[in-house]
């Protein structure tokens, strides 16, 4: 069908739906621009056209008659790990059902020259609005010194930046996984965390010193990684040559499961040895070998909340998404009871 009213290789034009249809090219464009002055029977016989011509509106040439390109910029500076990675997809699937467009620029570099460079990228394509992912604590200070003249949300809670930010409650999921351990009896406790600079792994370490200190378990100081497995691996074996520690609580499932593979590697077992506790749930998680015991955000929900509080700046929308997002810990076989 598209073929016989477009002709052959042409997409369809707003011009066949209007022949297909009966009507005229303006009343089309007036159910693309959610005119409130046409009929029912019209629209909802030109919506059908639409349908079954497969026609996509051109969104350059409607952005020109509306003034508004429904386009949505992600900003992000580190789309390889599976947070911020999990983010962008979640976002947009959200704003696909809000039926807006993403277009996400990724900087290498987290200097203000590279972060204004990729902010003026996504203002000259027209976006109405701004998600910007910004997992380090430079890049949050860097982006609150730069002028953003259009609506913007953050992932990322500091305080730094002038807005009430949709995030997961970082330090309750890692109050969560230490509680676990605790509760199992394990008093001994080693926290490995992520790189300083990160406000996750900050809010992570945070929560392991504070619960831990809630109830008055000693602590040792947390160790730094990179999230890498790899990194994991080659903390697990130098914390084995002491080995004065029954459970770890690791600052992502990668970095576990290098932990995970350096017990196994000295000839121990996990948990009867060594109990182990990740966070994130990648999907991977639950086939590691123990499956691995972990905390699980809610991306989708991060999505929608991320959308919903940005279209709420652009239509003027009174709901609110306030508060932090819940995270789960999802039990598995990596921790059990220690050894007496």
């Amino acid at each position: 069908m598209p073929t016989e009213a477009a002709g052959k290789g042409r997409a369809p034009s707003i011009r066949d739906v209007a022949r297909v249809a009966g009507v005229s090219h303006q009343t089309v464009s007036r159910v693309l621009n959610e005119h409130p002055s046409l009929r029912d029977s019209t629209k909802q016989r030109v919506l059908e056209v639409m349908e079954e011509l497969q026609y996509r509106p051109n969104r350059a040439a409607r952005a020109l008659v509306t003034a508004r390109s429904r386009t949505i910029g992600v900003l992000t500076t580190r789309s390889d790990q599976y947070g911020p990675a999990s983010s962008i997809r979640a976002i947009e699937e959200a704003a696909r059902e809000a039926e807006y467009l993403v277009l996400t620029s990724s900087v290498t570099s987290t200097d203000r020259d590279a972060l204004r460079e990729a902010l003026a990228h996504l203002v000259e394509q027209s976006v109405e609005g701004l998600v910007i992912i910004a997992p380090q604590q430079r890049v949050v200070e860097a982006i609150s010194e730069l002028s953003v003249d259009i609506p913007y949300v953050t992932m990322q809670s500091t305080g730094l930046l002038d807005d009430t930010v949709p995030s997961v409650d970082q330090i309750g999921g890692a109050r969560l996984a230490t509680r676990h351990l605790i509760e199992l009896g394990h008093r001994d406790i080693y926290h490995l965390a992520g790189p300083q600079d990160w406000i996750e792994a900050e809010a992570r370490m945070r929560g392991f010193l504070d619960e831990m200190g809630a109830q008055e378990v000693p602590t040792t100081a947390p160790i730094l990684g990179d999230w890498s497995a790899e990194f994991g691996y080659y903390a697990g074996r130098e914390m084995l040559r002491i080995r004065d520690f029954t459970a770890i609580f690791s600052s992502n499932d990668q970095m576990a499961l290098g932990l995970i593979h350096a017990i196994h590697e000295a000839g121990l077992n996990v948990p009867g040895d060594v109990s182990v506790v990740g966070f994130d749930d990648i999907p991977e998680a639950a086939h590691f070998w123990p499956p691995l015991t972990t905390v699980r955000q809610d991306f989708a929900e991060l999505g929608r909340r991320c959308i919903a509080r940005l279209l709420e700046g652009l239509t003027g929308d009174s709901e609110r998404y306030r508060g932090t997002i819940a995270p789960e810990l999802v039990v598995r076989k990596s921790t059990a009871p220690p050894r007496r």
